[in-house]
């Protein structure tokens, strides 16, 4: 092959791999134009690959739109931009005992350039298992238990103290940084066995499979601590988008539609034609907001954030009431003061303050359901919208579908958000197929569903 056909072939291969990563950031949410991909291939251009971190940060410059997309991005971009591309390759490590002296030495340096070749040559010698066609052949847990970098600790802490003569931090303080850099050496292993994993498997695949979601598309259901944390961190930004659409909204439901009937009716000073329309007069108000939320169990992560997110659009109704229930239901209007809601703690706050239980501790719909249409009943009235957020298990109660009639009667409309996925209803303890035929029930699994689903069926 002569010279010109090869740096064909590689660019072909670097084209093929940035289109991959945009591909795979687009299926995991992260929007990019045409316009980025393209300032993309440049930088790509301009930087090459003779430093990994650098090309990292200008691609991240060129397709992101802020830091709260980089545990996407990163993962991706190893995958599609591993150290091999545009680097010789590596040989194996001579012997375990020699490579974690080498690993040893590096931590102590804070070398992190060192500390990724080293990782790469840990899974390449240490990290390889199987041979048949439909094995993966590299596991980072292998090759970590093998290495066993966590116990560099001592040796690394001696290291320090002998290059230093007397260190500056208290022990504790010097533990927790050396614990930070093995921590950053065991992703960096992780790293390197998804790529060589992705090279044989394919790099869309894994990249679909094996990268976490952003927090806006993680299930409530599922989501762990970090992330109602980050989905917490993300309710402001959000409420101003949909706001923002908000408005937009009202400002063209607010010119109306044409009024046919007037409209012919004033065509006949022009001979039939309609040159000016006549629009119907709108005056929108705006609407007055019920939230009913189930605050039990795995669906309490998904209550508290649309409370959150219903308190930060507070402007956005004339008014607004928010209900909390496990088996009894109570008003927690009070404790989501506009302004003032505390984001950690406001479910701590709400089961503290609330009274949500009777004589035991799971949800019971029914009996929620009936005493709120008996105690709370000027809530609702017909310039209501009420919105009912839970999964509609009845823990094999009566699910008291005369409560809900009587509610979609009094209301102007009523919505039912469930966190569970449609193919879940009606399977086990779930009411919610009965529920659906009274009042609109939609699918509402994440952030990002829930942020359209507001706009969508908000009324103007």
């Amino acid at each position: 092959m002569n010279a010109r056909s090869t740096e064909a072939s590689y660019g072909a291969d670097v084209t093929e791999r940035l289109t991959g990563l945009v591909g795979a950031l687009r299926s995991h949410g992260v929007r990019i134009g045409t316009g980025e991909t393209v300032d993309a291939a440049q930088a790509v251009a301009v930087l090459g690959f003779a430093d990994r971190e650098l090309l990292r940060e200008g691609l991240a410059a060129t397709l992101l739109h802020g830091t709260d997309q980089r545990p996407v991005f990163d993962p991706v971009f190893d995958l599609y931009f591993p150290r091999s591309v545009g680097a010789p390759g590596t040989a194996g490590p001579a012997d375990r005992d020699e490579l974690r002296d080498r690993i040893a030495a590096a931590l102590a340096a804070n070398d992190r350039a060192l500390l990724a070749q080293l990782a790469v040559e840990a899974v390449d010698g240490f990290g390889g298992y199987g041979s048949s066609p439909g094995s993966d052949g590299w596991s980072s847990y292998q090759t970590l238990d093998r290495i066993r970098p966590q116990t560099l600790l001592a040796r690394v802490r001696a290291s320090l103290r002998e290059g230093a003569g007397e260190t500056e931090f208290a022990d504790r303080l010097l533990d927790d940084e050396i614990r930070r850099r093995i921590e950053a050496f065991r992703r960096l292993v992780g790293a390197e066995a998804r790529r060589r994993v992705a090279e044989r498997r394919g790099r869309d695949e894994i990249a679909r499979r094996a990268v976490a979601p952003t927090a806006d598309r993680v299930d409530f259901l599922i989501a762990g601590r970090a992330q109602l944390t980050e989905l917490r961190r993300a309710v402001q930004p959000l409420a101003r988008k949909l706001a923002t659409r908000l408005a937009a909204r009202r400002r063209k439901a607010a010119r109306g539609s044409i009024d046919l009937r007037r409209t012919v009716r004033a065509s006949l000073s022009t001979g039939g034609v309609p040159m000016r329309p006549v629009l119907r007069r709108r005056r929108p108000a705006r609407p007055e907001l019920v939230l009913l939320c189930d605050v039990s169990g795995s669906v309490a992560g998904f209550s508290d954030f649309t409370m959150l997110l219903v308190q930060a659009l507070h402007d956005q109704f004339s008014k607004v009431r928010v209900f909390a229930f496990v088996n009894r239901v109570d008003e927690v209007t009070g404790l989501l003061v506009h302004g003032a809601a505390d984001p950690e703690g406001l479910g701590a706050r709400i089961r503290a303050e609330a009274t949500l239980t009777g004589w035991h501790g799971s949800s019971d719909y029914g009996v929620a359901l009936g005493e709120f249409t008996e105690r709370y009943a000027d809530a609702v009235g017909p310039r209501t919208t009420v919105f009912v957020l839970g999964d509609a298990r009845t823990n094999m109660s009566d699910p008291n579908l005369p409560a809900v009639r009587q509610l979609a009667e009094r209301a102007r409309r009523v919505y039912w958000l469930n966190p569970e996925g449609r193919s879940q209803w009606g399977t086990g303890d779930s009411a919610a197929p009965a529920y659906a035929e009274l009042v609109e029930m939609r699918e509402c699994r994440n952030a990002r569903q829930l942020g359209a689903l507001i706009t969508r069926l908000l009324p103007v």
